[in-house]
């Protein structure tokens, strides 16, 4: 991998929490602000296709995290009671799963994070962050926030997507002088709820006229939680909080680049932006991610996420890839750019990305498909078709993404269709059987979308750990 000095490359991962990929202008959307994003999106590679691995927050950013999918780090549904910071047990759930942190430290990075942990026993550094500011839940009001700083529990006054900026500010100050690399995680809590009264008056104002065309608000879906989520009821109103999370997140990112510019970091740090799950603002009448929902859904508005990466005469500028990624792609693939080896790769699912960054001609033997996995629910997406199968019973769903992209239209059991679901069925098995942890399976696992409250699968001990989904 090409460098552009003798010093490994800085990396800076920023971290959006519940924005689809439709909720950027420069994929497409032309009424939400977001002119830092697009300018990092026109100086560098923007991949049009992007997937987490789960619709929702915590295993999702596990994935993310240590390359593995839900069923092999044990993490399938949000973490609750606490366990997602400082509160109660606080279980480390991402003991003994090697993250990219650990093995970048081990290659001389100074580790930060600022923000958005939701991981476990919140109160202590882990996975060799030196610098540890992060929520002490998985989300919450962005006035007096509650946050962990210095080990010690506080409430911050100020707008938290401002202050979760210029803590991670203050680290790079701290680092950037060094002759060791270094690796800054920003994790917002942006976009995520709520929405209402949340926000600075500058930002929901440049949104009280917006038609919203891009958001339509259809009938709520059969299996929608109306009564859980505020955007049934006042969809006009939650639309601009979003809006306006976003395009102050934004904003915030824009002072990132320019310290980076400022410190003369630019031409050697590797910068990705992207969101940990997507999230639906009445798409398919949906407000919510992949528990807006029961049975708990995976339409591409809760799965396809905004990924992109910069790295100035490196990388290219302006690029777009159309093929399918995942989260799952992304480890490797950073690690690959950083020139680190990972000795556990044989065992994850995840493929680098690099060589089609870099225009490679090689053809890889990677067959351009994505998996997730929400508890009990799996899915397998091509570039032409979608299945999702409901483990023990269904509903399952098979869509035309050629004829249907919006997936509208459940082509499950219909004339024509089996021969297809036969076929992608099995080739999803095959690959899940290939990467599942038979003791931390999601298809054996009550996930109901409420929330998780201790460790998965055999360490239960038959405990009902999965709650109703009371709330999304």
């Amino acid at each position: 991998m090409p460098e552009t000095s003798t010093q490994k490359p800085n990396i800076v991962m920023i971290l959006s929490d519940d924005q689809g990929a439709w909720a950027l202008g420069c994929y497409g959307n032309p009424e939400i602000q977001t002119p830092n994003l697009d300018r990092l999106a026109s100086t560098g590679v923007r991949f049009k296709n992007f997937f987490c691995t789960s619709p929702v927050c915590s295993p999702a950013r596990a994935s993310i995290l240590t390359g593995k999918i839900p069923s092999q780090h044990g993490i399938h549904d949000y973490l609750c009671e606490g366990n997602g910071g400082a509160g109660q047990s606080s279980i480390s759930f991402m003991s003994g799963h090697l993250a990219y942190t650990e093995l970048l430290s081990e290659q001389g990075y100074h580790c930060g994070l600022s923000g958005k942990w939701h991981l476990g026993d919140g109160r202590h550094p882990q996975k060799d962050h030196e610098f540890w500011y992060v929520h002490q839940k998985g989300g919450g009001p962005y006035y007096h926030a509650p946050m962990i700083r210095n080990g010690e529990l506080v409430i911050e006054t100020e707008y938290i997507t401002d202050v979760i900026t210029r803590e991670a500010l203050s680290y790079l100050d701290s680092v950037a002088g060094d002759q060791q690399p270094f690796y800054l995680g920003i994790h917002y809590t942006a976009p995520h709820s709520p929405w209402i009264d949340n926000h600075p008056e500058r930002f929901t104002k440049l949104y009280q006229d917006c038609e919203f065309e891009t958001c339509p608000q259809q009938k709520p879906h059969p299996w929608a939680l109306t009564d859980v989520m505020p955007g049934y009821a006042n969809p006009r109103d939650n639309l601009i909080g979003y809006f306006a999370a976003v395009t102050a997140m934004d904003e915030q990112i824009g002072l990132v680049m320019d310290k980076l510019e400022s410190k003369g970091l630019l031409a050697n740090t590797i910068v990705c932006f992207m969101s940990d799950n997507g999230f639906n603002c009445g798409h398919h009448g949906i407000w919510g991610k992949g528990n807006g929902t029961f049975p708990l859904n995976l339409y591409d508005t809760s799965v396809k996420v905004p990924m992109i990466l910069s790295w100035p005469g490196v990388l290219p500028s302006g690029k777009v890839v159309e093929t399918a990624f995942s989260a799952y792609d992304f480890m490797p693939s950073l690690l690959e750019l950083a020139g680190v080896k990972n000795p556990t790769a044989d065992q994850l699912p995840g493929t680098s990305f690099v060589p089609e960054l870099l225009g490679s001609q090689e053809k890889s033997d990677r067959p351009v498909v994505v998996f997730d996995e929400y508890g009990p629910v799996r899915m397998i997406r091509n570039e032409n078709h979608k299945y999702i199968h409901r483990y023990p019973y269904g509903p399952h769903e098979f869509y035309d993404l050629v004829k249907d992209p919006d997936e509208t239209t459940n082509l499950y059991g219909q004339a024509g269709s089996d021969g297809l679901v036969e076929q992608m069925k099995s080739q999803m098995d095959q690959w899940f059987h290939r990467y599942v942890d038979p003791a931390l399976d999601g298809t054996h696992e009550g996930v109901m979308g409420g929330g998780q409250t201790d460790l998965a699968g055999l360490y239960s001990q038959g405990q009902a750990i999965y709650r109703p989904n009371t709330h999304a």
